[in-house]
């Protein structure tokens, strides 16, 4: 983001650290959005409500196993 602020080329950066211009776009958009590039800080309300049932799921799993 550093980069990009101080003038660095969107082309330039993109090369250098061999990623796509859409995937530069999205990280300069969620920093921008959240101050983040964590994904969980730029995921939806919904998105980390579904991540965090998975994992209880998960966890619920294992411990019924264990049960067994």
């Amino acid at each position: 983001m550093k980069l990009y602020e101080n003038g660095k080329s969107h082309a330039d950066i993109t090369r250098e650290y061999d990623i796509t211009p859409s995937a530069l776009d999205r990280w300069i958009k969620n920093h921008r959005e959240t101050g983040s590039f964590a994904a969980k800080d730029n995921c939806s309300e919904e998105e980390n409500e579904l991540m965090r049932l998975r994992k209880e799921n998960q966890r619920l799993l294992m411990e019924n196993d264990i049960l067994k």
